[in-house]
């Protein structure tokens, strides 16, 4: 699973969000590191969407303009539950070689 997938599930993983609050989301969650333009949101989020991972909660029209809210699906948490643990495995092997390397000076 590639980065901003991880995070915008991460990020629908605690409440359904619009687009903006997603982009919003998901630079809170990485540092500012992922800073996703609409463009590539919006394909991330057609993409999901075909996947099943993700599905459109609701829509509301705010200022004239309609305002769409992604949630994640049952799916989606399952894929995300399973890329956390192979994220926390990779990171156990890293940490443990690391620890046998001895200290590390920057």
């Amino acid at each position: 699973m590639r980065e901003p997938t991880f995070l915008i599930l991460t990020a629908l993983a605690g409440r359904a969000l619009h687009g903006y609050g997603l982009i919003q989301e998901v630079s809170a969650l990485s540092g500012g590191d992922v800073v996703l333009g609409a463009g590539t949101l919006y394909g991330a989020l057609d993409r999901l969407v075909e996947q099943g991972l993700i599905a459109v909660d609701r829509e509301e029209a705010v200022e004239g303009r309609l305002r769409r809210y992604y949630r994640l699906t049952d799916p989606g948490a399952a894929a995300l539950a399973k890329e956390v643990q192979r994220l926390q495995r990779h990171t156990r092997a890293a940490a443990e070689r690391l620890q046998k390397r001895g200290p590390v000076t920057a």
